[in-house]
C-alpha cells in the first residue's frame, strides 16, 4: 500500500525512491509488525481471559504441564494481525505472489480458528475431525499448486541442493508435490507448537532464511551468480518473511517461558502453510526439509511413534512429538526449547552454504 502511494512520487521527492528496495520495506516490515505485536498483545491477552479462552492440558502429557491449564490460547489471532497489516502496507499489491501468501495464511489461518474455537470455546475435546481438517487444508493446497502451475514462466522443474544440473520436469506431479509440501509444513510447524517459545523460535529463524532465499531468487544478477532458478516477482516475498519475523519475535515476547499467550492451530498452521508457500515459489521446494528440520523431526518422530505402536505395540519414544520424548527423559522445559532453537540455527545456516556449493 506504502509503496503504491508513495514510490511513484519519487521524481518530485527523492528520498522516497528508497521504497523501490526490497531490502528497505522487508526490513520495515519486520519493524511495523513487531511494533503491531508490541501495541496488540496485551489488549487480546486480557481479551482472551475475558472469554476464558485457555488451553485445556491433557492428562496423558507431562505433569509439569498442568500448571498451563488455562492459560489463553488462540494467541496466533496476534500474529496474524501483525503480518497481514505488516505486508499489506510495506509489500508491492500487484505482486501475485504477495496475494497468493496473503491467500494461503488467511486460508489457513480460518482452518486453525475453526479447530480452535470448537476445542476451547465449544469444549470439543478433539476438535475439528481430521477429515475435515486435512480436508479443507488439501482443497486450499491444490488451488495454490494450480495457480502456480499456470502462472506465466513458472516451471514445474524440481531442483535439487548441492547439484547443478539435476532439474528433472515433473510435468503435473509437481502438483501433488506442492500439496504434500505445503501441508506437510501447515502440521510439521504444528505438532512442534507444544513448548513455551518452541515453535515460535524456529519459525523465525526458517523465515530468516526464506527471505534471504526469496531476496536472491528474485533478483536476476544474483541468481545467475548462484546458479539458482530466477523467479520474477518472488523477491517481493521477503517483505512477507520480514511481516513473519517481526510478528514472532513479538508473540515471542509474551509466549516465552513461562507463556503468558499460546499460539494455537489458528496460528501454526497458517505459519506453516505460508513457509511451504514461500518454499515452492521460490523453487527452493527441498531446502525447506533443511532450513526447517526440526519441524521434520517432530513430525517424523510422531508418525514413528504410531506406526510403530500399531505394528509392534512398542514406543519408539517415550512420548511423541519427540520434545515430550526429553521433557520426560529429565531436561527442564527451557532446555528443550534453547537447545532446538540452536539446532534451527544450525540447519538455516547449512542451508543457506547450499545456495553457493552446486
Amino acid at each position: 500500500m506504502l509503496y503504491s502511494l508513495l514510490y511513484p512520487l519519487h521524481d518530485h521527492y527523492a528520498f522516497l525512491n528508497v521504497f523501490r528496495y526490497i531490502t528497505f520495506r522487508a526490513i520495515y516490515a519486520t519493524l511495523t509488525a513487531l511494533i503491531i505485536s508490541f501495541l496488540l498483545g496485551p489488549y487480546l491477552i486480557r481479551v482472551l481471559r475475558g472469554w476464558r479462552i485457555g488451553q485445556q492440558i491433557r492428562d496423558v502429557g507431562p505433569q509439569s504441564h498442568q500448571v498451563k491449564s488455562g492459560t489463553p490460547t488462540m494467541g496466533g489471532i496476534l500474529i496474524l494481525i501483525a503480518i497481514l497489516l505488516s505486508t499489506l502496507l510495506w509489500a508491492d499489491l500487484k505482486n501475485r505472489y504477495i496475494w497468493l501468501v496473503i491467500f494461503t495464511t488467511f486460508g489457513f489461518g480460518l482452518i486453525g480458528f475453526w479447530d480452535d474455537y470448537l476445542k476451547v470455546v465449544r469444549k470439543k475435546s478433539e476438535g475439528l475431525l481430521p477429515r475435515y481438517k486435512f480436508g479443507f487444508q488439501l482443497i486450499l493446497a491444490i488451488m495454490i499448486a494450480v495457480f502456480l502451475l499456470n502462472s506465466p514462466a513458472y516451471s514445474s522443474k524440481l531442483y535439487f541442493p548441492f547439484f547443478k544440473h539435476f532439474t528433472p520436469d515433473l510435468g503435473w506431479l509437481y502438483l501433488p508435490l506442492v500439496v504434500f509440501i505445503i501441508v506437510g509444513a501447515s502440521n510439521a510447524v504444528n505438532l512442534t507448537d507444544g513448548l513455551d517459545g518452541l515453535a515460535i523460535g524456529p519459525i523465525i529463524v526458517t523465515s530468516v532464511a526464506y527471505l534471504i532465499v526469496a531476496y536472491i531468487s528474485g533478483n536476476h544478477k544474483f541468481a545467475d551468480y548462484l546458479l539458482i532458478p530466477y523467479i520474477e516477482g518472488s523477491g517481493e516475498l521477503s517483505v512477507f518473511c520480514g511481516a513473519i519475523i517481526g510478528a514472532g519475535l513479538g508473540f515471542l515476547w509474551f509466549n516465552a517461558y513461562p507463556a503468558s499467550v499460546f499460539m494455537g492451530d489458528v496460528g501454526s498452521l497458517p505459519i506453516g502453510g505460508a513457509l511451504g508457500t514461500v518454499a515452492v515459489v521460490s523453487k527452493h521446494e527441498l531446502l525447506l526439509l533443511l532450513v526447517g528440520g526440526i519441524f521434520v523431526i517432530e513430525a517424523l518422530s510422531v508418525i514413528t511413534q504410531v506406526i510403530s505402536f500399531k505394528t509392534r505395540g512398542k514406543r519408539v519414544f517415550l512420548m511423541s512429538p519427540i520434545h515430550h520424548h526429553f521433557e520426560l527423559k529429565g531436561w527442564h522445559e527451557s532446555k528443550v526449547v534453547i537447545r532446538f532453537w540452536i539446532i534451527a540455527i544450525i540447519l538455516a545456516l547449512l542451508s543457506l552454504s547450499t545456495l553457493k556449493l552446486r
